[in-house]
Formats: C-alpha cells, structure tokens, sequence
C-alpha cells in the first residue's frame, strides 16, 4: 500500500525469514559462524536457541543458501510425527525413494549416507521447531547421529529451537543426546543500537533512497516495545510506515509508533 509512496521496490518489513533482508548483527553473525563451523568440521550436533522472532529461521535458511552443492541437506519445518514419519521425511527431502518400513528406511539412509562418502559430499539433517520434538522423536534424532564409520558422523544434525529446547534436552532420559551436543549457541535480541542499523538496513534492501527517516526517539520506542526481537520490530515498523503514509509524512515520529503500537495492540 505504501510502497509507491516511500519509493520502495518491495516491502522492507514482512515478517517471513526472507535471506535477502538477513541482517548481520553481532549475535547473528556470531550464530551464523557457529553453526558454519560446526558443519565445514563434522562436530555432528549442533544446538541454536532464541527467542520467537530473533532471527533463528532467517539465519538457518540463511546457511541453506551458503552451503555448497557438496551439501546434501534435509529441512525439517514441523517436527510434530512419529519417528517413523521423520526417517519417511528425511529420506524424501535428501530425494531418496522411501520403503515400506522403519527399518528398511533406516537401511535406504544409511546406503545413500555411505554414497555421499566417495563424492565428498555431507549430509545435513536440520531440525526448526525443535522445542516440540516429543521424548520418541528425540531418542531417533540420538539413533540416526549413530550412524557412522570408524572416522566420521556421517549425518550431521542442526537442532534449531526456541529456549525450551534447552530445558527439554536437560531432562535426565536425554543424557545421551545431551552429551553429544558439542556446539550450543542461544541468539540474544538485539541492542538499541542494533536495531536502529537494522531498520535502516532493511530500508535499504527494500530500495530506500534517503527516505522516510525514523527519528532516533522513534527507534528508541520501537526498540522498547519490541525488546529488540527483529520480528517484533518488523510488524511496529510496518505499521508506523503506514501510519506515515495515511498522514502523507515520510519524517516518523514517536508519536508515530505511539499511534501504530496501538493499532497492532487493537486500541485504536
């Protein structure tokens, strides 16, 4: 609705975890770089936790993108199946025709696993959601980082969560799982300082040209309101752009946000 009248090409702030707005704070950077290395060095488990909206989706298909073609990989959306649905799910994203049981899946895994070897191909296994992955579903997680030869995993697993993932994989019957995690990184929100070169960031992509301009008491309350959780961030800025638009001003003030934390809070 706006667009034409900022002069923008897109719109700068959908909520979707679009890699083309990826903005490098330090913390996702620092995210990015963990689980990066954790996979060019085939530590096999890797743990990322954040709040909702943080950045944690955007920075994993982020990855996606990043890895090579010597990277066969496995996404996992909605981690909410049986055990059996996982093992059918995997081998369909990897493009592995599944069979007609667990262990006959099992089996077909393993085989294209080994076959990845010789070509100098990893495997990548990531698991988004995985705060709801049932006691089942992670005892098979643990099964499949089983499968190995005497020098390497040959299944690399990215678990990607919010912070109760952190309080699931505590629990005493998990220990195995636990243990195997050699690399954890939890994604903070971002600081004041952050944010404000985060807008601008996404303005920019977005084909911003100088305009509109968020004065900088405007960031500190979106900053505030939003507790530097980029999603938040991104339904405050869109509805103070279009507030700008309605009043037919490009300069977005406080009052501004004031005005588009109560619509987005329903009181008008």
């Amino acid at each position: 609705m706006y667009n034409e009248f900022f002069g923008f090409r897109e719109p700068p702030f959908n909520i979707t975890p679009d890699p083309h707005f990826l903005f490098f704070s330090d913390r996702h950077e620092e995210a990015f770089n963990h689980l990066l290395f954790g996979l060019q060095e085939r530590k096999g488990f890797i743990q990322i936790t954040g709040e909702i909206g943080a950045g944690k989706t955007t920075i994993c298909r982020a990855l996606l993108e990043h890895l090579g073609p010597t990277y066969k990989t496995a996404l996992v959306l909605n981690p909410v199946m049986t055990g059996e649905q996982l093992i059918w799910l995997v081998l369909a994203e990897l493009g592995v025709e599944p069979g007609e049981d667990r262990l006959a899946n099992v089996q077909r895994l393993n085989e294209f696993l080994l076959q990845q070897l010789p070509l100098g191909n990893d495997v990548v296994l990531v698991i988004d959601e995985a705060q709801d992955l049932s006691l089942e579903l992670l005892e098979e997680v643990r099964l499949l980082s089983n499968l190995e030869t005497d020098q390497r995993k040959l299944l690399q697993i990215v678990l990607i969560g919010q912070p109760e993932l952190r309080d699931v994989l505590d629990q005493p019957a998990l220990r195995q799982l636990r243990q195997r995690i050699t690399i954890r990184y939890h994604l903070r929100p971002l600081s004041l300082n952050e944010t404000d070169r985060y807008i601008q960031h996404r303005l920019h992509v977005a084909g911003a040209n100088s305009r509109p301009v968020f004065q900088r008491r405007a960031v500190r309350r979106i900053h505030r309101y939003a507790r530097g959780i980029p999603r938040l961030v991104n339904a405050l800025c869109d509805k103070t752009l279009l507030c700008g638009y309605v009043l037919g001003t490009d300069r977005l003030t406080a009052r501004h946000v004031r005005r588009a934390i109560r619509e987005l809070e329903g009181r008008h």
